[in-house]
């Protein structure tokens, strides 16, 4: 029954362990490694680096969104919080005003948690953080503060995939759904559309065999709203080129073939991708039937 779920989070909170773990966070700020870039600014001296972020976090918008995965939305929304900024840069990005523009306001750490709260007062399902990777310290110190206001929704951490594993360890038991993307199979693809992130690939699969060994597969109420658990994006690109033969040949050998995998079709030319005449068109059906095939074909169930 839902009355019983009890996020992560509070247990940790109760423990002490939440605070000494915002605090580690933070101070990642003064020798910045929160993402694979590594850039090592001093971000609370005002620092910028890759992110192009500072040691605030700003917010692009705060609502309740009904676009995510149906077990995310259920009938109340998910309670998005879209932070703008990015560490990856793609230049197909379908979100450019805010992850590369840097719309948005700055808020303290109070404010996001009050942000919070005000979603789950409008019956918000969870706290979905949206491309959270470079604040993740402002997330921690907020959702201390949302846990005294009252918080009690799974916080769903939704990035890019371009994550550290040193920084998911230090979020093991705070986070209760992840919901990365895999974007690229390829080094080489992934340093073309990712501002030089040739490591994206090896990286990416190393943070989702962390993401899983912290929340296991997606466990549901009996409403069908996610409580805890992975879910995996992986959006088909055009010819191929996110790897998708390969992406889901690592879910079933190294996750579980039971993994929560959106295959998504959506792609569509935006941003810079008029620079790539590879990626100047949307997908054809032929090419979305392929990548279902084969994640059937790997042992995976596709809805």
């Amino acid at each position: 029954m839902i009355d019983e779920f009890e996020p992560a989070y509070l247990r940790l909170d109760r423990s002490g362990e939440l605070d000494r773990r915002a605090r580690d966070l933070y101070e990642v700020f003064r020798n910045c490694r929160l993402c694979p870039r590594a850039c090592g600014v001093n971000r609370l001296a005002g620092e910028l680096g890759e992110c192009r972020s500072t040691s605030r976090a700003k917010v692009s918008s705060a609502q309740a969104h009904f676009g995510e995965e149906p077990p995310l939305v259920g009938r109340r929304g998910s309670g998005t919080i879209f932070f703008s900024n990015c560490n990856l840069h793609c230049v197909f990005c379908q979100n450019s005003e805010i992850a590369h523009d840097g719309e948005g306001g700055l808020v303290s750490d109070e404010a996001l948690a009050r942000l919070m709260i005000g979603l789950q007062q409008q019956g918000c399902h969870n706290i979905n953080v949206v491309t959270p990777t470079h604040v993740v310290p402002n997330i921690v110190e907020a959702l201390r503060a949302a846990i005294r206001l009252g918080l009690r929704v799974p916080l769903v951490y939704n990035c890019g995939g371009y994550e550290s594993v040193e920084v998911l360890k230090l979020l093991d038991g705070i986070v209760d759904i992840y919901l990365p993307d895999f974007k690229y199979s390829d080094a080489a693809t992934a340093e073309k559309y990712s501002a030089g992130a040739k490591d994206y690939p090896e990286v990416a699969a190393a943070a989702l065999e962390e993401m899983h060994r912290q929340v296991g597969e997606l466990v549901m109420d009996e409403r069908g709203i996610a409580l805890r658990g992975l879910m995996i994006r992986h959006l088909v690109l055009p010819s191929n080129l996110a790897g998708t033969d390969k992406f889901v040949q690592f879910v079933a050998a190294k996750l579980s073939r039971s993994t929560y995998v959106n295959i998504m079709a959506q792609y569509r030319p935006a941003h810079n991708s008029w620079s790539y005449p590879e990626l100047t068109r949307r997908i054809t059906p032929a090419e979305f039937r392929q990548a279902v095939t084969w994640a059937r074909e790997a042992g995976l169930t596709v809805g």
